[in-house]
Protein backbone atom coordinates (compact mmCIF):
# COMPACT_ATOMS: atom_id res chain seq x y z
CA UNK A 1 0.00 0.00 0.00
CA UNK A 2 1.21 3.43 -1.12
CA UNK A 3 2.18 6.78 1.38
CA UNK A 4 2.37 9.51 -0.64
CA UNK A 5 4.57 12.26 1.09
CA UNK A 6 4.50 15.71 1.25
CA UNK A 7 6.32 15.69 -2.24
CA UNK A 8 3.93 13.13 -3.76
CA UNK A 9 4.56 9.28 -4.38
CA UNK A 10 7.68 8.34 -5.89
CA UNK A 11 7.22 7.31 -9.95
CA UNK A 12 9.65 4.59 -9.60
CA UNK A 13 7.43 3.19 -6.70
CA UNK A 14 4.39 3.23 -8.18
CA UNK A 15 3.67 0.17 -10.10
CA UNK A 16 5.55 -2.15 -6.54
CA UNK A 17 2.40 -0.88 -4.81
CA UNK A 18 -0.39 -2.68 -7.10
CA UNK A 19 -2.29 -5.38 -5.96
CA UNK A 20 -4.10 -7.95 -8.12
CA UNK A 21 -7.32 -9.12 -7.62
CA UNK A 22 -9.31 -11.55 -9.42
CA UNK A 23 -12.45 -9.88 -10.76
CA UNK A 24 -14.99 -12.02 -12.81
CA UNK A 25 -11.80 -14.09 -14.14
CA UNK A 26 -10.12 -11.44 -15.00
CA UNK A 27 -6.79 -9.90 -12.60
CA UNK A 28 -7.05 -6.76 -12.06
CA UNK A 29 -4.49 -4.88 -10.61
CA UNK A 30 -4.95 -1.05 -8.42
CA UNK A 31 -3.56 0.90 -5.89
CA UNK A 32 -4.72 1.67 -2.49
CA UNK A 33 -4.22 4.27 -0.20
CA UNK A 34 -5.80 3.72 3.11
CA UNK A 35 -7.83 6.64 4.73
CA UNK A 36 -11.56 7.63 5.65
CA UNK A 37 -13.99 6.45 4.53
CA UNK A 38 -16.13 6.85 1.69
CA UNK A 39 -13.13 5.63 -0.35
CA UNK A 40 -12.98 7.58 -3.15
CA UNK A 41 -12.26 5.23 -6.43
CA UNK A 42 -10.16 6.70 -8.99
CA UNK A 43 -10.65 5.66 -12.62
CA UNK A 44 -8.08 6.67 -15.67
CA UNK A 45 -8.36 7.08 -19.17
CA UNK A 46 -7.60 5.71 -22.09
CA UNK A 47 -4.23 4.26 -22.48
CA UNK A 48 -3.49 5.41 -19.07
CA UNK A 49 -2.71 3.66 -15.94
CA UNK A 50 -3.41 4.43 -11.98
CA UNK A 51 -0.70 6.28 -12.43
CA UNK A 52 -2.71 8.47 -13.80
CA UNK A 53 -3.82 9.99 -10.06
CA UNK A 54 -0.31 9.99 -8.23
CA UNK A 55 0.30 13.71 -8.58
CA UNK A 56 -3.62 14.08 -7.20
CA UNK A 57 -3.29 11.87 -4.48
CA UNK A 58 -1.35 13.93 -2.17
CA UNK A 59 -3.94 16.63 -2.58
CA UNK A 60 -6.24 14.03 -0.97
CA UNK A 61 -4.93 13.18 2.31
CA UNK A 62 -6.61 11.22 5.10
CA UNK A 63 -8.86 9.54 2.43
CA UNK A 64 -8.88 5.83 1.55
CA UNK A 65 -8.32 5.93 -2.31
CA UNK A 66 -8.74 2.83 -5.05
CA UNK A 67 -7.05 3.70 -8.13
CA UNK A 68 -7.31 0.37 -10.50
CA UNK A 69 -5.99 -0.59 -13.59
CA UNK A 70 -8.43 -0.35 -16.58
CA UNK A 71 -8.60 -4.18 -18.40
CA UNK A 72 -5.65 -3.91 -21.35
CA UNK A 73 -4.05 -1.40 -19.07
CA UNK A 74 -1.18 -1.64 -16.86
CA UNK A 75 -0.20 -4.36 -14.69
CA UNK A 76 -4.30 -5.83 -15.36
CA UNK A 77 -5.72 -8.75 -17.92
CA UNK A 78 -6.72 -7.75 -21.38
CA UNK A 79 -9.93 -9.92 -21.05
CA UNK A 80 -12.09 -10.42 -24.69
CA UNK A 81 -13.87 -7.20 -24.63
CA UNK A 82 -12.29 -3.55 -24.58
CA UNK A 83 -15.32 -1.56 -24.33
CA UNK A 84 -16.84 0.90 -22.02
CA UNK A 85 -19.52 -1.66 -21.10
CA UNK A 86 -16.93 -3.95 -20.22
CA UNK A 87 -14.80 -1.79 -18.44
CA UNK A 88 -18.01 -0.84 -15.91
CA UNK A 89 -18.63 -4.50 -15.66
CA UNK A 90 -15.06 -4.78 -14.57
CA UNK A 91 -14.89 -2.29 -12.01
CA UNK A 92 -18.49 -2.84 -10.16
CA UNK A 93 -16.62 -6.21 -9.93
CA UNK A 94 -14.04 -4.81 -8.02
CA UNK A 95 -16.55 -2.09 -5.90
CA UNK A 96 -17.91 -6.01 -4.73
CA UNK A 97 -14.66 -7.47 -4.62
CA UNK A 98 -13.50 -4.98 -2.35
CA UNK A 99 -16.55 -4.48 -0.87
CA UNK A 100 -16.47 -0.80 -0.82
CA UNK A 101 -19.45 0.86 0.97
CA UNK A 102 -20.92 2.82 -2.02
CA UNK A 103 -17.96 5.19 -3.03
CA UNK A 104 -17.35 8.56 -4.99
CA UNK A 105 -16.23 7.40 -8.40
CA UNK A 106 -14.03 10.27 -10.10
CA UNK A 107 -13.14 9.24 -13.58
CA UNK A 108 -11.01 10.93 -15.98
CA UNK A 109 -11.86 10.83 -19.56
CA UNK A 110 -12.49 7.44 -20.87
CA UNK A 111 -12.81 6.41 -17.29
CA UNK A 112 -15.82 9.46 -16.97
CA UNK A 113 -17.73 7.36 -19.49
CA UNK A 114 -16.86 3.93 -17.40
CA UNK A 115 -18.07 6.03 -14.38
CA UNK A 116 -21.63 7.19 -16.09
CA UNK A 117 -21.98 3.81 -17.50
CA UNK A 118 -21.34 2.46 -13.94
CA UNK A 119 -23.79 4.77 -12.62
CA UNK A 120 -26.81 3.82 -14.69
CA UNK A 121 -26.21 0.25 -14.49
CA UNK A 122 -25.27 -0.78 -10.95
CA UNK A 123 -26.74 2.50 -9.46
CA UNK A 124 -26.51 0.86 -5.91
CA UNK A 125 -22.82 0.58 -6.29
CA UNK A 126 -21.79 4.28 -6.09
CA UNK A 127 -22.97 7.03 -3.75
CA UNK A 128 -21.30 9.72 -6.26
CA UNK A 129 -19.63 11.15 -9.45
CA UNK A 130 -17.07 13.51 -10.35
CA UNK A 131 -16.32 13.34 -14.04
CA UNK A 132 -13.40 14.81 -15.32
CA UNK A 133 -12.83 16.29 -18.59
CA UNK A 134 -14.71 13.61 -20.34
CA UNK A 135 -18.08 13.17 -22.84
CA UNK A 136 -21.09 11.29 -23.37
CA UNK A 137 -20.11 10.70 -27.27
CA UNK A 138 -17.05 11.65 -28.34
CA UNK A 139 -17.52 12.21 -31.97
CA UNK A 140 -14.22 11.98 -33.19
CA UNK A 141 -13.96 12.04 -36.97
CA UNK A 142 -11.80 10.29 -39.59
CA UNK A 143 -9.33 12.85 -39.72
CA UNK A 144 -9.22 13.66 -35.93
CA UNK A 145 -5.63 14.04 -34.31
CA UNK A 146 -5.80 11.54 -32.27
CA UNK A 147 -7.55 8.74 -35.16
CA UNK A 148 -4.58 9.76 -37.06
CA UNK A 149 -1.83 9.10 -34.59
CA UNK A 150 -2.75 5.89 -32.96
CA UNK A 151 -3.08 4.20 -37.05
CA UNK A 152 0.49 5.46 -37.20
CA UNK A 153 1.63 3.48 -33.84
CA UNK A 154 3.99 0.54 -34.65
CA UNK A 155 5.10 -2.47 -32.28
CA UNK A 156 7.14 -1.99 -30.22
CA UNK A 157 5.84 1.63 -29.09
CA UNK A 158 8.96 3.67 -28.47
CA UNK A 159 8.57 5.98 -25.01
CA UNK A 160 10.32 8.42 -26.62
CA UNK A 161 7.60 8.42 -29.35
CA UNK A 162 6.50 12.24 -30.44
CA UNK A 163 3.30 11.56 -30.60
CA UNK A 164 2.91 11.55 -26.32
CA UNK A 165 4.30 15.51 -26.82
CA UNK A 166 0.34 15.84 -28.02
CA UNK A 167 -1.52 12.71 -26.16
CA UNK A 168 0.00 13.70 -22.56
CA UNK A 169 0.26 17.08 -23.32
CA UNK A 170 -0.06 19.53 -19.97
CA UNK A 171 1.39 22.83 -18.75
CA UNK A 172 5.05 23.26 -17.54
CA UNK A 173 5.68 22.03 -14.35
CA UNK A 174 3.79 18.82 -14.58
CA UNK A 175 7.14 16.48 -13.16
CA UNK A 176 8.55 14.92 -16.31
CA UNK A 177 9.11 11.43 -13.93
CA UNK A 178 5.16 11.08 -14.15
CA UNK A 179 4.97 11.94 -17.72
CA UNK A 180 7.90 9.69 -18.70
CA UNK A 181 6.27 6.87 -16.22
CA UNK A 182 2.71 7.20 -18.12
CA UNK A 183 4.75 6.67 -21.52
CA UNK A 184 6.24 3.70 -20.38
CA UNK A 185 3.22 2.51 -19.19
CA UNK A 186 1.46 2.88 -22.45
CA UNK A 187 4.17 1.76 -24.40
CA UNK A 188 3.32 -2.02 -23.24
CA UNK A 189 -0.21 -1.64 -24.62
CA UNK A 190 -0.17 -3.24 -28.21
CA UNK A 191 -0.96 -0.90 -31.00
CA UNK A 192 -3.92 -2.92 -32.14
CA UNK A 193 -4.92 -2.69 -28.49
CA UNK A 194 -4.82 0.89 -28.54
CA UNK A 195 -7.14 0.79 -32.10
CA UNK A 196 -9.73 -1.57 -30.70
CA UNK A 197 -10.15 0.47 -27.87
CA UNK A 198 -10.19 3.38 -29.42
CA UNK A 199 -12.55 2.07 -31.89
CA UNK A 200 -15.18 1.24 -29.07
CA UNK A 201 -14.66 5.20 -27.25
CA UNK A 202 -15.80 6.05 -31.01
CA UNK A 203 -19.18 4.32 -31.49
CA UNK A 204 -20.29 5.00 -28.01
CA UNK A 205 -22.65 7.13 -26.95
CA UNK A 206 -24.07 7.22 -23.36
CA UNK A 207 -27.01 10.22 -23.88
CA UNK A 208 -29.43 7.40 -22.61
CA UNK A 209 -27.38 6.53 -20.08
CA UNK A 210 -26.29 9.51 -18.72
CA UNK A 211 -30.69 10.64 -18.30
CA UNK A 212 -30.99 7.02 -16.24
CA UNK A 213 -28.25 7.90 -13.87
CA UNK A 214 -29.54 9.55 -10.43
CA UNK A 215 -26.26 9.64 -8.48
CA UNK A 216 -24.97 13.56 -8.11
CA UNK A 217 -22.44 14.28 -10.07
CA UNK A 218 -19.61 17.13 -10.23
CA UNK A 219 -18.41 17.83 -13.76
CA UNK A 220 -14.79 19.56 -14.22
CA UNK A 221 -13.85 20.46 -17.67
CA UNK A 222 -11.18 21.95 -18.99
CA UNK A 223 -11.51 25.27 -20.35
CA UNK A 224 -8.69 24.45 -23.30
CA UNK A 225 -9.85 20.80 -23.65
CA UNK A 226 -8.26 19.53 -27.27
CA UNK A 227 -10.69 16.86 -27.36
CA UNK A 228 -13.79 17.84 -25.24
CA UNK A 229 -14.55 20.90 -25.39
CA UNK A 230 -17.83 23.42 -24.18
CA UNK A 231 -20.44 21.65 -26.30
CA UNK A 232 -19.71 18.08 -25.00
CA UNK A 233 -19.24 19.78 -21.24
CA UNK A 234 -22.39 21.43 -21.79
CA UNK A 235 -24.42 18.11 -23.02
CA UNK A 236 -23.52 16.00 -20.27
CA UNK A 237 -24.42 18.32 -17.99
CA UNK A 238 -27.50 18.74 -19.40
CA UNK A 239 -28.11 14.85 -19.40
CA UNK A 240 -26.87 14.57 -16.15
CA UNK A 241 -30.17 15.48 -13.76
CA UNK A 242 -28.90 17.77 -11.21
CA UNK A 243 -25.18 17.91 -11.88
CA UNK A 244 -22.56 20.88 -11.33
CA UNK A 245 -20.38 21.80 -14.18
CA UNK A 246 -16.94 23.56 -13.03
CA UNK A 247 -14.04 24.92 -15.39
CA UNK A 248 -10.60 24.62 -14.53
CA UNK A 249 -10.18 27.42 -17.38
CA UNK A 250 -6.02 27.08 -17.76
CA UNK A 251 -6.47 23.53 -17.95
CA UNK A 252 -6.25 21.22 -21.24
CA UNK A 253 -7.45 17.64 -21.01
CA UNK A 254 -5.61 16.77 -18.07
CA UNK A 255 -6.60 19.18 -15.48
CA UNK A 256 -5.80 16.73 -12.47
CA UNK A 257 -1.94 16.71 -13.60
CA UNK A 258 -2.35 21.05 -14.98
CA UNK A 259 -3.90 21.82 -11.23
CA UNK A 260 -3.94 18.58 -8.86
CA UNK A 261 -4.62 21.00 -6.24
CA UNK A 262 -7.67 22.49 -7.61
CA UNK A 263 -9.17 19.23 -8.72
CA UNK A 264 -9.08 18.07 -5.10
CA UNK A 265 -11.04 20.75 -3.52
CA UNK A 266 -13.81 20.41 -5.87
CA UNK A 267 -13.50 16.51 -5.17
CA UNK A 268 -13.73 17.40 -1.74
CA UNK A 269 -16.61 20.18 -1.58
CA UNK A 270 -18.74 16.86 -2.87
CA UNK A 271 -18.19 13.68 -0.56
CA UNK A 272 -20.55 13.18 1.59
CA UNK A 273 -19.80 13.26 5.23
CA UNK A 274 -20.25 9.80 7.72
Amino acid sequence: MLEPGEQGIEQTAWSCGKRVVDVGGLDLAYVEIAGAEPPLLLIHGFTDTSRSFSLLAPHLPGRRLIMPDLRSHGASQAGEGCGVADFAADIAGLVRRLRLDRPVVVGHSLGGMVSIALAAQYPELIGGMVILASTLKPDFGSDHQLIDGVAALRDPISPSDPFYDWWHACRPGVPRAFLAGLAQDASAIPAARWRAILEEIRRTDLTAAARAVRAPALIIAGGRDPLFGEAHQKSMAGALTGSRLIWAHDCGHNPHWDEPAFVAKAIAGVLPVR
